[in-house]
């Protein structure tokens, strides 16, 4: 890069942010998801910025607001993590016909090994599916470098980029070359053309012809540009992408060839052309097998080995010990970590609801109320209800309203409770509750409104009162939502306030139809980046009678002391759900703020 100058020690994602000011773009939509939410962070983090910038109500929004801006001739972003690209799917697979007139970029960062995920889907599929290029970087440097040049791909060919990112590069940190940011005076036009922005039968056909026709040109330029290179050692070589590679660079011999695929698609015949030069290779991917199918097409009498005949895995992330075990298997190289001594039993930390979370006292609520209930939840904070046993069911974002009213007309006088966050509410709970209504569905809805997308990191969203560029804007009313939508009992709730919840939930049991409860009360880390304080609570040692029953709440702010009396710790944020569960009244309002 010419314009390098500077090194800084950066996250993935805040390396890819630099990389879109370097790149100068002008339009920026997103949806918070893990691990990808850092970038939109970033980007409107950023003082007085040229550039627009959003976090939309969920990804398929978010994705045609930047396509639009694509239209208009700008240089546009969207983020989002790989399950959120199937919520994009639908424009993603025409925006590939229409293309593009500036250079619009698809961010969608996958996670193998499922951290924060509820699957493993390989978004490079996603690319071959639509036929536009993808861009897959095997370390932040690369990831800042590949992004940056993602805009001029896509205004060369016309068409969208994705930029594929993982776990292990979106939250790794390392030295990255950074170039200066280049901000943008583009001014956006729309130049009306009905055959490429109007996909009727008519004119996709058209499109889709030469859609078609620019893919080897696309494949041949990957090549030519230094995205997909080889390095020619040996008779046997080992062809890897992503962040593969940066494993095998640690353990590959220096007699074995190493071919570096860092984008789609593959030329064919530059790949046939290396292959042929060897008699066996072995290929390193995580997940799909995406190099492994191109490579096996064009191998002839070449041994392949890779996923599909067991040397790797198809599931999870990689590492330096499974490249190692694959070179040993295939027998390229012998494996150097088998004198490794074994890693030391660390205990298990699963995660928890933070002491004070409106969540904890609600799903302690469903249960006393509900016992035979079925839960079907959500994605979000509230899915370690799972732990309490309020969560039967966990899909994907918005699905708790939806498999609520399917369970409900499957099984006469079922008592079906749903819960789901605010934030993914309005993502795409709304139309599953227009749904609901709609068909006579019996199901108790609890919209758990923490006013935040608390998550992925605390962003902003319609119900919060602020837009991502911290510009005041009006507060959604739930409520008025569910109204609207045509529900006739509509509550608000303090889920903090036990016997009122208790009380709404009970009658809400009573009734037939669809019930929308709304349990209100403001996220507790953001509470204390607010500098709100709340009294704490004790436990008076003479009339805890060593029940049991505020441990059995799992408030992480309740311990017992050596005589296995309750007593509260610093966790403590005065909550009070404790002091309304303590049968004895030993629990009370009486320590410093908290």
């Amino acid at each position: 890069m010419a314009d390098e100058k500077e090194k800084k020690y950066l996250l993935g994602n805040d390396a890819v942010a630099h990389a879109c000011l370097e790149a100068g773009i002008d339009f920026a939509s997103g949806y918070p998801g893990t691990p990808s939410s850092e970038v939109i962070d970033r980007l409107r983090a950023k003082k007085d910025p040229w550039y627009y910038v959003e976090w939309s109500v969920n990804e398929k929004v978010a994705f045609e607001n930047a396509l639009a801006a694509g239209w208009c001739g700008l240089r546009s972003i969207v983020t989002m993590k790989h399950v959120g690209l199937n919520v994009a799917a639908d424009p993603l697979m025409t925006s590939s016909y229409t293309g593009t007139n500036g250079g619009f970029v698809i961010l969608s960062a996958d996670d193998p090994f499922a951290h924060s995920s509820q699957n493993e889907q390989d978004s490079r599929m996603y690319a071959k599916f639509a036929q536009i290029p993808c861009l897959d970087p095997s370390n932040v440097q690369t990831a800042h470098d590949y992004i940056k040049s993602a805009w001029d791909i896509s205004e060369k060919f016309k068409l969208p980029v994705l930029f594929r990112p993982t776990t292990r590069i979106c939250h790794s940190k390392s030295d990255v070359l950074l170039g200066d940011e280049n901000p943008s005076t583009k001014k956006g036009a729309f130049n009306k053309n009905p055959k490429q922005y109007v996909v009727i039968p008519a004119n996709t056909r058209p499109l889709h012809v030469a859609l078609t026709k620019k893919q080897p040109e696309v494949a041949k330029y990957l090549v030519e540009a230094g995205y997909n290179t080889a390095e020619i050692r040996g008779k046997k070589a080992v062809i890897a992408g992503g962040i593969s590679i940066s494993y095998v660079e640690e353990i590959i011999p220096e007699d074995v060839s190493f071919i570096k695929i860092g984008a789609y698609p593959i030329d064919s015949v530059w790949l046939s052309e290396i292959i042929s030069k060897h008699t066996e290779v072995l290929v390193i991917e995580e997940l799909m097998p995406v190099i492994e199918e191109a490579v096996r097409q064009v191998a002839g009498t070449v041994t392949v080995h890779g996923k599909l005949d067991g040397y790797l895995p198809h599931e999870g992330e990689f590492s330096p010990l499974t490249v190692a075990s694959a070179f040993e298997k295939a027998g390229f190289a012998k494996n150097p970590f088998t004198t490794l001594p074994a890693p030391a039993e660390v205990p298990v930390r699963p995660p928890i609801l933070c002491s004070g979370c409106l969540h904890r006292s609600v799903f302690y609520a469903i249960k006393k109320v509900f016992k035979d209930g079925i839960f079907p939840s959500d994605i979000g904070c509230y899915t370690l209800g799972l732990q309490m046993g309020s969560v039967d069911t966990t899909i994907c974002m918005g699905a708790s309203v939806t498999v609520g009213s399917g369970i409900s007309h499957s099984i006469e006088g079922a008592e079906v409770v749903s819960t789901i966050g605010d934030s993914t509410f309005l993502h795409t709970g709304v139309n599953g509750l227009i749904n609901a209504v709609y068909n006579g569905a019996n199901q108790t809805i609890i919209i758990l409104d923490n006013r935040i997308t608390a998550m992925t990191g605390h962003q902003p969203n319609p119900n919060t009162g602020l837009t991502a560029a911290g510009i005041a804007s009006p507060k959604i009313s739930l409520e008025e939502i569910a109204r609207a939508c045509g529900v006739s009992f509509v509550e608000s709730v303090d889920p903090y306030d036990l016997t009122h919840l208790l009380a709404t939930l009970r009658e809400a049991k009573e009734k037939k139809g669809v019930k929308v409860i709304i349990a209100k009360q403001p996220c507790v880390i953001m509470n204390k980046r607010l500098g709100i304080k709340r009294s704490k609570y004790v436990v008076d040692e003479t009339r805890c009678t060593k029940c049991g029953a505020c441990l059995k709440y799992g408030c992480p702010a309740i311990e017992t002391d050596s005589n296995g009396a309750a007593l509260t710790t610093n966790l403590c944020t005065g909550c009070g759900v404790c002091a309304d569960i303590c049968p004895a009244g030993a629990i009370r309002k009486g320590g410093a703020k908290e």
